[in-house]
């Protein structure tokens, strides 16, 4: 089963992971902005090449799962890092307030359909993990989802990570790479961007009250992130936690770990047999 590949950012597979001590800012000597464009504009490449060698393989797909706290870049990083892969060979669904007929299935209901076929790269903006950090913050919603018996948040919790975590370990048994990245923004930077979200036009529809109220929880939304990830970050199913403060260095290691992966993978195009190819030399004649 697939194993995911080494990086700094990579949440430990033990229950050691600490929000207040991972990084919201990339190291000093990776913090050339021009450079990490430059280096994302070759990875976009590798990314291609990759993705088009994952379609004809046809074993494994890809699905790519992001979660941050508002303004933390989740949409211009997916379209920064997708830039370079072929639209047919990848799919991007968002994942907001869940619908009524949503709420009368399970939890994880609605995203079973938006698994990407073999070949294909899949990415969740949002995912069923606003199950456990949304809800989580806000338990007042499980009122909605019409559970049976008595409802006991911290039960709850404890048996949606199991259930996550199984999901997610059927999947890689079934050759989907899951890889999930947690774009870690701090709260000033944060701030910054919502500013910037009132003072420019362009990007004043971005921005909502909800916005801001929800920033009022930033410490109970960092509290079920750090047990979110230490529950559900598994050798198959790895968690990254990108420092987010500076866009340019968190979109080109996004993009490195995907290759990363990838290219622990056995992928090749497809062999030709003896027949094939004699039947290939037949067709070059035919063409003539």
């Amino acid at each position: 089963m697939f194993e995911a590949a080494g990086d700094p950012y990579l949440v430990p597979y033990d229950g050691s992971f600490r929000v207040k001590h991972a990084p919201t800012s990339p190291p000093d000597e990776s913090q050339e902005k021009k450079r990490n464009r430059k280096r994302l504009k070759k990875l976009r490449g590798d990314l291609g090449n990759l993705q088009r060698v994952l379609y004809a393989d046809d074993r494994y797909s890809v699905l790519l799962i992001f979660q941050a706290m508002d303004a933390a870049g989740k949409d211009g990083t997916i379209r920064a890092v997708l830039t370079g892969v072929n639209p047919a060979g990848c799919q991007v669904f968002s994942f907001k307030q869940p619908s009524a007929e949503e709420l009368d299935h399970d939890f994880i209901w609605r995203t079973y359909m938006r698994l990407p076929e073999r070949g294909r790269i899949g990415v969740f903006n949002r995912s069923y993990y606003e199950e456990v950090l949304v809800v989580r913050v806000h338990p007042e919603l499980l009122t909605y989802q019409k559970l049976p018996g008595e409802v006991e948040p911290k039960r709850v919790w404890k048996e949606r990570y199991e259930s996550i975590a199984t999901k997610e370990q059927h999947l890689a048994r079934n050759g989907v790479i899951v890889l999930k990245f947690w774009l870690n923004v701090s709260k000033e930077e944060q701030r910054q961007r919502f500013l910037s979200r009132i003072d420019e036009p362009e990007k004043n529809w971005k921005f909502s009250k909800s916005d801001v109220e929800e920033r009022g929880f930033w410490t109970d939304y960092m509290k079920a992130y750090e047990e979110t990830l230490n529950a559900t970050s598994r050798p198959w199913a790895p968690w990254y936690a990108i420092p987010a403060d500076d866009k340019p260095f968190m979109r080109a290691k996004v993009a490195e770990i995907i290759i990363n992966n990838l290219e622990q993978l056995d992928l090749d195009y497809p062999k030709v047999t003896k027949s094939k190819r004699k039947q290939l030399q037949e067709m070059r004649l035919l063409l003539d």
